[in-house]
């Protein structure tokens, strides 16, 4: 059986590169690494896990579909203070939850999606089954 040892990067559907990338870095602060907007790719950090834009004719998931989305994890402290940033911003919240008991992740969550609707989940984590040995 292969044995991985953790994700080196995960793909983000986008319709405009050169859009996505402001919206990921202005408002969820990732770090630029690399951008080919005439290719579509682009490159970019978020605490040492490395996220590719990748332009295509159409997303992934459809337009705020929840259940498909892609989370990051947040300071448990800082959470309601980006929810505020988000309104502030006009950014609509699609949902906010409490995750508790015997779900996978545990943790107060928020779904926003980004420019070409992918929803995007801020989570202040409290627990990953997968910690547990």
């Amino acid at each position: 059986m292969i044995e991985t040892k953790g994700v080196c990067h995960f793909t983000i559907a986008v319709k405009d590169s050169v859009k996505s990338t402001e919206f990921y870095t202005d408002i969820l602060g990732l770090k630029l690494l690399n951008a080919n907007h005439e290719r579509g790719m682009v490159f970019l950090d978020s605490a040492g896990d490395c996220i590719v834009l990748m332009r295509t004719e159409t997303t992934v998931a459809p337009v705020h579909q929840r259940d498909a989305h892609h989370a990051f994890h947040v300071d448990a402290d800082k959470l309601d203070d980006y929810v505020q940033e988000l309104k502030d911003k006009g950014i609509q919240i699609i949902l906010e939850e409490e995750r508790t008991g015997k779900a996978v992740v545990t943790g107060r969550s928020v779904y926003f999606p980004d420019p070409d609707g992918n929803v995007i989940e801020l989570v202040d984590m409290y627990a990953y089954s997968g910690d547990q040995k």
